[in-house]
C-alpha cells in the first residue's frame, strides 16, 4: 500500500492510459466483430460509421446453425479437443515425470528432440505426414485429427510439467515409499495433486490451442469438419467475389467466445501455472 501512495501522479496516469491503449487495441476488434455479426448484411457498409446497427438480428447465427451445419461441427470439436486434451495430459505427465526425476543421455537427447520439434513449422511436415496417414487409413478420420493435435500439445505441456515437477521435492515420493506406496499409487496420490495448477494451466492453452488450430483439420480431414475450418464453408453472396462478412462474424464471434470465457475464468491460474513452471532455466 506504501508503494502505491509514494508513486508519483505523472506515472500512475502514464500507467493507466498504457493500460487503456492496450485495451482498446485488444477489446475494440472484438466489439466491431460481435457488431458485425449482429448488423444485417444491407447495413454492413452503411455510411456514415455505425458502432452500433440500427436493426440489430440473429439472422446470421440462424443462417449458420440452419444452412451451415454449425451443430455437428461444434460436436465434432468438442470430441476431437476434448479427447486430444485428455489423452495428451495422461501421456504429457507421465513423459514429464520420467524427465524430471530420471537422468540418461537418452533422455536428455530425447528432451532436445522434443523442444526441438516446437521449431519446425507445420507446412514442412505437411506433404510427408499426408502420404503417411494416407498409407495407414487414418486420412479424414477421428483417430488420425486426434493423434495429430496431440503431438502439436505435447511439447509445450511436456514442458511446462517438467519444469514444474523440478520443484517439488523427491523426498515426498521417497516417503510416500515408505508408507507402502507403489510407483503408480505415489504418483497418483502424491504427484498429481501437486501438479494440479501447472495442469490447470496447460489444460487452458491447449483449449485455446486446439480451438485455434487451422491448419491440421484442413489439410488432414476432408468429411470431418470442425469450428476453426469452418469458416471457409461459407457461402459467398451475389458473386464469388463477395464475401458474406456477417457470417464470417458471426462464426468468428462463435469461435472466439468459448476462449474469451475460459481465459476470463481461469486467467489467474494461467499466469501462475507459465510462471512457475516456464520461466525457470
Amino acid at each position: 500500500m506504501a508503494d502505491k501512495i509514494s508513486r508519483p501522479l505523472p506515472l500512475i496516469l502514464l500507467m493507466w492510459g498504457l493500460a487503456a491503449i492496450v485495451a482498446f487495441l485488444i477489446l475494440f476488434p472484438l466489439w466491431w466483430i460481435f457488431v458485425s455479426s449482429i448488423t444485417p448484411a444491407g447495413e454492413l457498409f452503411s455510411k456514415p460509421i455505425k458502432y452500433w446497427p440500427a436493426h440489430p438480428t440473429l439472422d446470421s447465427y440462424r443462417y449458420l446453425i440452419n444452412n451451415v451445419g454449425l451443430l455437428p461441427k461444434i460436436t465434432d470439436t468438442a470430441i476431437i479437443v476434448g479427447l486430444s486434451i485428455l489423452i495428451g495430459m495422461i501421456v504429457s505427465v507421465m513423459a514429464a515425470f520420467s524427465f524430471a526425476r530420471f537422468r540418461s543421455r537418452g533422455l536428455t537427447i530425447a528432451v532436445g528432440f522434443l523442444l526441438a520439434s516446437m521449431l519446425i513449422p507445420d507446412v514442412v511436415t505437411a506433404r510427408p505426414l499426408y502420404d503417411f496417414l494416407r498409407s495407414v487409413h487414418l486420412y479424414d478420420t477421428y483417430t488420425g485429427l486426434i493423434l495429430l493435435y496431440i503431438s502439436g500439445l505435447l511439447p509445450f505441456s511436456i514442458l511446462i510439467l517438467q519444469n514444474y515437477l523440478g520443484d517439488i521435492p523427491v523426498s515426498i515420493e521417497e516417503s510416500a515409499a515408505i508408507d507402502g506406496c507403489g510407483f503408480f499409487q505415489s504418483m497418483y496420490y502424491v504427484t498429481v495433486p501437486l501438479l494440479r495448477p501447472a495442469l490447470a494451466t496447460v489444460c487452458i492453452v491447449n483449449f485455446i490451442t486446439c480451438l485455434n488450430n487451422f491448419f491440421t483439420p484442413l489439410f488432414y480431414s476432408n468429411g470431418i469438419s470442425v469450428l476453426s475450418t469452418a469458416i471457409t464453408q461459407l457461402p459467398l453472396r451475389d458473386n464469388m467475389y463477395a464475401v458474406p462478412w456477417d457470417l464470417v462474424s458471426a462464426m468468428g464471434w462463435i469461435i472466439i467466445l468459448p476462449i474469451i470465457i475460459f481465459v476470463a475464468v481461469f486467467q489467474r491460474q494461467i499466469m501462475e501455472g507459465i510462471m512457475a513452471g516456464g520461466v525457470k532455466g
